[in-house]
């Protein structure tokens, strides 16, 4: 990849201080390094205090880490976000009319839009679910668009993310840092709130009660519980949305409807924001030997006593197989060509795509269908020969289970080093909340960025840390 052709979204690719980065610019100028670097420590003490941390799996040490915070902000004009926001939610609102139609009468399947098997034959296809209406007609509740830009006026879609997206506590917290630590720099830029954030699930998730539900519906957070790597995110979001956080034993059917335990006995619940995977969620029907979900909680849903945020089997709108068809999706939905491209895939099912992808390995990204957090997948261009010959074996003997891309040249943005500013690769996920009553998305998002020079791999599980993420009045 050729550093010359990388954007950088302060300087652009001419050496000229964008726009939206004017204000920073002249405030990081007037600053001594000196303090930046003390603000640095404190931001990192802060977070320690506030215990935001998260699990490392698959390690020998499975300790809790710190996710590095950089004060430098990812800046967003306000123009650029209102094109992102048409994209964004044009794919929102096709992915829930896709899961609607997957689990009714598959009209995308019948006019030959997307295979039958990969559907069918999907691991994330919940057949529990065909035939189930969720209450107001939404799937996804909450939906995570994972974004990177490469030009300036060119953003793709990575990933969506419609199961359980997390990071949405690491905006928050972010913002609250930059806030406490330089409000002088919010003074000079008007920069968007992304604080209302918990008040607005709350209110977008209240919206999705069930019918008979009265004028304040109850609503819970369901975790797996503290061993969890998101555990912090779950306790924080319960805290900050006035809501109780349950585990799978504080809850059982009570007269046909889920009810938590409490000082007074059991409560029902309207809604529950689980962050519990599908297979856990209730024993009865799916894995019995969850210890983590609720028995009986499905026969509940499928008889519209409750709603589960987001709902059982929306992580076939994830699959990354399905990714590549988001296109055609897009297009059969809505009637309208994608306002967001997506990042050129092959299909390694495919003879020729599988073909394609081990003649040309040594220079594209391979992922794992139902892959996340950057495991299980391979970056050619830094990747050893060893490594290459070895994930040749995996594609061979499993293809189905991979899709390859090109590697991008993603966009860069300045982190507070040790000699002053320098370039670091990010992504970027902004949130949605989606009711019957609108598509609402918080203008910031996360900004996950490769701390290491010339790395492309952004997840904190692989050494990535995060950003505020602002975006201009303008």
């Amino acid at each position: 990849m050729n550093t010359q052709d990388i954007f950088d979204e302060m300087w652009g690719t001419s050496e000229t201080l964008r726009r939206p980065y004017s204000d920073f610019k002249s405030w990081y100028d007037g600053e001594d390094p000196k303090r930046l670097r003390a603000k640095q420590r404190e931001a990192e003490e802060l977070f320690r205090l506030t215990g935001i941390t998260f699990n490392v799996y698959g390690r020998a040490e499975a300790e809790e880490r710190l996710i590095p915070f950089d004060l430098v902000p990812r800046i967003i004009s306000g123009r650029e976000w209102q094109k992102l926001g048409r994209g964004i939610e044009q794919r929102v609102r096709a992915i829930n009319a896709f899961l609607y139609d997957i689990y009714h009468k598959q009209e995308i399947v019948r006019a030959g839009r997307i295979p039958e098997e990969m559907i069918s034959r999907n691991d994330a296809f919940l057949p529990h679910m065909i035939g189930v209406t969720p209450p107001g007609g939404i799937y996804t509740h909450i939906v995570g668009i994972d974004l990177v830009r490469t030009g300036d006026d060119q953003f793709y879609v990575l990933e969506d993310n419609a199961r359980t997206p997390s990071g949405v506590s690491y905006m928050l917290e972010n913002r609250e840092t930059m806030l406490r630590m330089f409000p002088e720099l919010f003074s000079r830029n008007s920069v968007q709130p992304v604080q209302n954030y918990p008040a607005d699930l709350r209110r977008s998730l209240a919206a999705c009660a069930p019918p008979m539900t009265g004028p304040k519906p109850t609503v819970a957070i369901l975790t797996p519980g503290i061993f969890n790597s998101a555990y912090f995110e779950h306790a924080f979001l319960a805290d900050q949305m006035g809501v109780e956080l349950v585990e799978g034993h504080d809850l059982r059917v009570v007269d046909g409807r889920v009810a938590m335990r409490t000082t007074e006995g059991y409560k029902p619940i309207d809604v529950l924001y689980r962050r519990v995977d599908d297979d856990f969620l209730d024993p009865l029907n799916f894995n019995p030997d969850s210890a983590l979900g609720v028995p009986g909680i499905m026969d509940v849903y499928r008889a519209g006593g409750i709603t589960i945020a987001n709902a059982p089997g929306t992580g076939i709108a994830d699959d990354k197989a399905i990714y590549s068809y988001m296109p055609d999706i897009v297009e059969f939905y809505t009637g309208e060509r994608p306002l967001l491209e997506n990042v050129p895939t092959w299909r390694c099912s495919e003879e020729d795509s599988l073909a394609y992808v081990l003649d040309n390995l040594a220079d594209l990204v391979v992922k794992e269908v139902h892959g996340s957090g950057g495991y299980g997948m391979l970056i050619g261009p830094t990747s050893s020969k060893k490594e290459l010959a070895e994930f040749r074996k995996k594609l061979k003997a499993r293809p189905g289970n991979y899709i390859a891309q090109p590697t991008l040249s993603l966009s860069t943005v300045p982190i507070l080093g040790r000699s002053g500013l320098t370039p670091r690769h990010v992504d970027l996920r902004p949130f949605v909340l989606c009711s019957p009553e609108r598509v609402h998305i918080t203008p910031g998002g996360l900004t996950r960025v490769a701390l290491e020079k010339g790395s492309l791999v952004v997840n904190s599980s692989q050494g990535g840390g995060t950003k505020d993420t602002w975006v201009l009045e303008d």
